[in-house]
């Protein structure tokens, strides 16, 4: 139920609110709610020591403005005192100490579900295992290019309920939402964008079939006058279409479609709206690289629908130069160009960046294990590899299905490994010659190593630079 946000946070005065993790997401909603007045306790994991290592700017900002906080080993303890648990999409929703919590009638809730119910304007959201982040940003631009005032954020860094209150009517939010935001949510989005659906996060996720039913949260509670857009190529996700309540989209590389966009047999993007097809651009006039962006683009041109002009999609596609750590060109050494495709932390999006170049490339892979097969990337690494570099708790698992592949060929792949990236970069490097590509394309998570991949990537970006 929409409510007004000022009423919202009104209704909330007297109440003791725990706010779990201290990260980038959640910082900007816990000055939020100790700016309206409200008793704040932050609940992490991490201990004083570690934050302050961490986060100290951050920590000290919170403590001046009154906040309390729980910290280290039992800091689900505060739980117990809260009315109100803002979870981290971090933490899974079945943790025991949340189950207790909502047992004991406490309302447990996050940053997004709260903003989804509270926003005033049209609110565009995208999940899927891979190709989130490019999408749900390129959607954003086609809007801004078109003169709307867009509120990019969730899952692709910023908390947008702290912007709540300046978002009007006719503006438009634009939001990528995790399967680990989706669990919780009943209530779903004007514009639902589901890129693919793919084995991912099965560390965290009991099934893989708990891991779908978070993603069709997206588009499960939508009304007739909504759209979902769907992928025609992905078994999984057009197996959703019969559940679709209001206007169903569709996108293809492979084949036409009634309603969303496709890609013609000569390479050209055509939009369709209820049957009328029209001409987008060709996929060589879009700037970047690879086929998984050309699908990115039917995705995107899909979720617009007739919204944005064909002239603004096109300016748009041979401008955009791409988001940070996907196929990310760092830098050119020695006629040597490395690229930080840190993003790809599943088997699916390093296939997806294998496929981006036409020659053989060094790959460095690995990283923390989500429980995932690695068979399904072992015939693209042994196609389209000819130096790959392993570090991480996944090496043995990825070196073990590429080997093992009836298309491997020891001498036509090299497998080296590395303790650290440094290590691993360094390798690469004595590996390469004029005209080869490095990439990190690690198709594992970086929480073995890093925070996140933003953190590893900027590693990587750093390393490479310093290269004499």
């Amino acid at each position: 139920m929409l409510r007004e946000a000022s009423r919202f946070f009104e209704e909330l005065k007297g109440k003791k609110i725990a706010v779990v993790g201290m990260g980038v997401s959640h910082f900007d909603l816990i000055r939020l709610l100790i700016g309206k007045g409200l008793d704040v306790i932050v609940c992490d994991k991490r201990t004083e020591e570690q934050l302050l290592q961490s986060y100290a700017e951050n920590y000290r900002a919170l403590s001046a403005l009154g906040a309390e906080f729980s910290l280290g080993e039992g800091y689900t303890a505060a739980f117990r005192e809260a009315d109100i648990i803002f979870r981290t999409p971090g933490m899974n929703y079945f943790t025991p100490e949340l189950a207790e919590a909502r047992k004991n009638g406490r309302v447990v809730t996050s940053e997004m579900e709260v903003f989804f119910d509270l926003c005033p304007c049209k609110i565009y959201a995208v999940t899927g295992s891979d190709g989130k982040t490019t999408t749900t940003t390129l959607i954003s631009e086609f809007l801004k290019a078109e003169g709307k005032t867009v509120h990019l954020g969730g899952n692709i860094g910023k908390a947008l309920l702290p912007a709540i209150e300046s978002i009007r009517p006719e503006d438009a939010a634009v939001v990528e939402l995790s399967s680990f935001q989706l669990i919780s949510m009943r209530q779903s989005p004007d514009v639902a964008v589901v890129t693919n659906v793919a084995p991912n996060h099965l560390d965290v996720h009991k099934t893989m079939e708990e891991y779908i039913s978070a993603k069709k949260n997206l588009f499960l509670h939508q009304n007739a006058f909504s759209r979902t857009v769907l992928n025609l190529d992905n078994d999984i996700t057009r197996g959703f279409a019969p559940e679709v309540r209001g206007e169903l989209s569709c996108f293809s590389r492979t084949q036409r479609v009634c309603n969303g966009a496709y890609l013609r047999e000569d390479g050209t993007l055509i939009r369709v709206v209820q049957g009328e097809e029209q001409e987008i651009i060709h996929k060589d006039d879009i700037k970047l690289p690879g086929m998984h962006n050309v699908e990115n683009y039917l995705t995107a041109i899909s979720a617009v629908s007739d919204e944005v002009s064909a002239e603004t999609i096109r300016k748009v596609a041979m401008e955009f130069g791409g988001v940070e750590h996907r196929i990310e060109l760092v830098r050119t050494l020695d006629g040597v160009r490395y690229y930080n495709d840190s993003i790809a932390t599943s088997p699916t999006r390093t296939i997806a960046g294998l496929k981006a170049f036409d020659q053989k490339l060094i790959v460095i892979a690995g990283g923390y294990d989500k429980k995932i097969p690695y068979e399904p990337l072992a015939p693209y690494i042994n196609e389209r590899v000819k130096v790959l570099v392993l570090l991480g708790a996944t090496a043995p698992k990825i070196e073990k299905a590429v080997t093992e592949d009836p298309s491997y060929r020891p001498e036509e792949l090299t497998i080296l490994h590395a303790g650290t990236l440094e290590e691993a970069v360094e390798k690469a490097r004595e590996a390469a010659k004029a005209g080869d590509v490095v990439t990190l394309s690690p198709a594992s998570a970086s929480f073995d190593l890093y925070l996140n991949f933003e953190q590893r990537g900027q590693h990587f970006k750093r390393i490479v630079h310093a290269l004499q």
